[in-house]
Formats: structure tokens, sequence, C-alpha cells
């Protein structure tokens, strides 16, 4: 098996299972990223029934996602302890098979609800997810899509959230494409938060100029439409289509000791929409990300 790393900080990569019909069959995406040179494939909610399959075969599992996200963030107080008890049981059950990452997005039950009353909600229930991470020598990984009202998306909400619950059990998913498209810069929040980062997302953005002059970021463009995976003036793209600069940031990772994986999250309209997209969309990101 000849799985491919990155030249700088010798870094797994990996790719995230997509929605897409190719990749229903688990068996088949397996043998497919085993042939190309992936190392780790990152699951979604099902880890606890697909985690086996992907290690017996040689493959790592990067995360599993929760399956409860939103309700986390409830006001109701008995949603919230739903969520609680199905994340924990969820964790319980993937961490027998070796998975100790935990894919989550802040987004609340009611992203019309004031931030900081949403904020103290989670803060409640994560805080109440900590002793069974800690049991299982577990991590969740939070990732900072900027989605409806969702939350941990800058600086200053990550460190809000260290502070109120500061077990290491809570992580960062660095996703470099979510900081572009807000303007924040993506080397500066990895030097910052590079003790938290225990996973990477391998997701570029491209911010498209002439649009940018077109429409600005302020408002909603009247006219135009956004572009697909993207907005008006920005679209997510595949390593080394955007503006990150990965050597850089490995080069930082591997000065921290980072071990953890680089994982492909493929979301560019150049590639997504068919297998053969996609398949090409995926390799050209291991071929880029290798050679970083």
């Amino acid at each position: 098996m000849n799985v491919r790393t990155t030249i700088t900080g010798n870094f797994n990569i990996g790719f995230c299972r997509g929605g897409s019909p190719w990749q229903k069959d688990l068996n088949e995406l397996i043998n497919w990223g085993l042939d190309v040179g992936y190392g780790s494939i990152d699951l979604g909610k099902d880890g606890d029934k697909t985690a086996k399959s992907v290690m017996s075969a040689g493959l790592k599992v990067g995360t599993c996602t929760l399956p409860e996200m939103q309700a986390m963030l409830s006001s109701e107080k008995k949603d919230r302890d739903r969520a609680v008890a199905q994340n924990s049981d969820y964790i319980e059950a993937c961490s027998a098979s070796g998975i100790d990452k935990f894919f989550v997005i802040m987004l609340p039950a009611d992203p019309q609800r004031k931030r900081k009353c949403n904020f103290s909600y989670m803060v409640d229930s994560y805080s109440r997810l900590v002793p069974v991470l800690e049991k299982t020598a577990s991590c969740v990984v939070v990732e900072g899509w900027p989605g409806p009202g969702a939350l941990c998306c800058t600086p200053e909400t990550y460190r809000a959230l260290f502070n109120e619950i500061p077990s290491a059990v809570m992580g960062i998913n660095y996703d470099p494409s979510h900081l572009l498209r807000m303007g924040i810069d993506p080397l500066r929040f990895l030097q910052e938060f590079i003790e938290r980062i225990y996973h990477v997302h391998g997701k570029d953005t491209e911010i498209v100029e002439e649009r940018l002059y077109e429409y600005g970021h302020e408002q909603t463009a009247t006219f135009a439409k956004n572009i697909s995976f993207g907005n008006q003036a920005w679209r997510y793209a595949i390593p080394g289509h955007g503006i990150m600069r990965w050597k850089e940031a490995f080069s930082r990772l591997a000065e921290a000791e980072y071990k953890g994986i680089i994982s492909v999250e493929l979301e560019d309209a150049n590639f997504n929409g068919s297998e053969e997209g996609e398949k090409l969309g995926l390799l050209k990101s291991l071929q880029y990300l290798e050679g970083c």
C-alpha cells in the first residue's frame, strides 16, 4: 500500500466521505482511496458502524461526525439532555473501534436567537460531554463554518469557548477556507490556536477580485448569481487553486509536532457534480498536498 504524505511534516493525507452516489458503496470507496494513495477517510454520523471496515482495510479514520449537533445548542434543556446522552453513547461506541476525534459545527437550533444565549446553551451541553470524552481519550474538533447563527467561527468565539471549557478535549478542525472567506488570516489563526488544532481540512478559497470589485462583501449582489460552493465574490476550491499558503501552514504544524491528518474536503464547482470530476478533484488535491 503506497500511502502518500506531505513533504513538509510527513502528514497523512485523507479525504472526507461525501454524499455523491459513487461514494455510497463504502468498500468501493475504500478501494479507490487505497489505489490512488490516500491514507485515511473522514466518516459521517455512522462511524460506529463503518469505522471497522475502513480500519481493517488499512486506512485510518480521521474523524466521525457527532449525530446530534443543533440540539446541543437548543434553548430546551430536555433537547440538550437528549443530545448529550445520544452523543455520549455514540462516542463510547466509536471509541471501542479506535475512533478518537469527533467533528462538530456549532449550529444553533434557533439561529435567530441572540448569539450570547446560544453560546450559553453550547457551553452547558459540551461541558457535560467532557467526562465521556476524557474517559475515552477522545476529543471534539470544531469546524468554523460560518453558517446561520453559527458559533466558534472566529478567534473571538473560539477563545471564548476555550475559556469557558478549558479541557483539552475541546479542539479545532482547522479549515482555512472558512477563515479566508471571512477575511481572517489563517496563518495568524494557526499560530494563536496551534495547541488546539487536532484535525485539518484540506480546502482552499479563491477570492474573485473582479467580482469583489463589482459587489463588495457587505451586501448581497442585486442581479448577479452566487458562485456554486461560494458566494458573490469568493468560492471554495481544491488546495492550490485558492490563496492559502499550505507549505507555510504545514511548516508551522510540523514545528508544533502536529500528528494529525490533512483531510481533503471536496467542495469546488470545477470538480463537484460527477463521479469523474470528483475523483479528479480528489486526485489533484492529493498530488498538490503531497508536494507541499
